[in-house]
């Protein structure tokens, strides 16, 4: 029996805003695309269990991208981004992703984003309701202050460990001891990216007051959030797909902010549900047309 993993990388150039990344992507899998971003400061590492999921892959066909600055995707090609401070702002964010789907010609994509990734799932669906079939915003609220700190990157803390420990005590105690520790190591690689991520996270993201504009049905939004996060908590999450037309929350019990990586077993069966809820939406949307 084979140990090599199905799993396979690529590298796509991607266009956007007059600036030039070369983007690496995970994929596995075939049928509807599944878009998935990883969270602040990460890689698209975190997407393991998923990509590996023999289940969701027999349907969907899940891409795991590193954002640009991330893991393998590099700043841009064609600027001296080193002379500037790296700010990430909702606009570039949302333009990047529409743009990479367009590289990738991905047809009727399903998003989904944790943490500052759940957040930008929020935008996407009220900036390009038609561009996706619908987003899973993991972990996201309309809006999440107070994080954009200096100490981040402050030169006399390890911003490695400074980041490692508060990923460790924002999950739940009832995921699997090696996940916990397998997420605390993604992050105690150390990303000059996290500071400029938070900009976007708890600065240039507010949807207070939007909420209500979001197209629930061209593009249905299912939010999903555990109920150990304490940063963006069930109680958020619920407050805000309460505001947003046909959109649904579904709380996750004994999980916290990193899902995906930190019990992965957990999570597949709150995204197969969120998946199933979408397919649902769908199928009633081309019933009624």
């Amino acid at each position: 029996m084979s140990k090599i993993s199905p799993v396979t990388g690529h590298y796509v150039d991607v266009d956007v805003d007059g600036l030039l990344y070369k983007v690496f992507y995970l994929e596995n899998g075939t049928g509807q695309p599944l878009v998935c971003q990883h969270t602040a400061g990460c890689h698209n590492h975190q997407w393991r269990g998923l990509l590996e999921d023999e289940e969701i892959t027999e349907n969907y066909r899940v891409i795991a991208y590193d954002l640009p600055r991330h893991g393998k995707s590099d700043p841009p090609e064609n600027t001296e981004w080193w002379t500037e401070e790296y700010k990430l702002s909702a606009d570039h964010y949302a333009h990047f992703i529409v743009a990479l789907c367009d590289a990738l010609e991905l047809e009727n994509p399903i998003f989904m984003g944790s943490s500052f990734g759940g957040n930008i799932a929020l935008q996407l669906a009220l900036r390009h309701p038609d561009r996706f079939a619908g987003v899973i915003p993991v972990e996201g609220a309309d809006y999440s202050p107070g994080f954009y700190l200096d100490w981040w990157q402050h030169p006399h803390a390890n911003a490695a460990q400074v980041c490692a420990s508060g990923v460790w005590d924002l999950m739940a105690p009832q995921s699997p001891e090696a996940d916990r520790w397998k997420t605390w190591f993604y992050y105690s690689q150390g990303s000059e990216a996290f500071r400029g991520d938070l900009h976007f996270y708890s600065v240039d993201h507010d949807l207070r007051g939007k909420l209500a504009d979001i197209d629930g049905d061209r593009c249905p939004v299912v939010m999903l959030t555990g109920d150990y996060d304490y940063l963006t908590t069930p109680e958020d999450s619920a407050r805000t797909a309460a505001q947003i037309p046909n959109a649904e929350f579904i709380e996750m019990k004994e999980i916290g902010h990193f899902p995906m990586s930190e019990n992965h077993a957990v999570f597949r069966g709150y995204l197969i549900r969120a998946l199933e809820v979408l397919q649902d939406k769908a199928s009633k949307a081309v019933a009624t047309s």
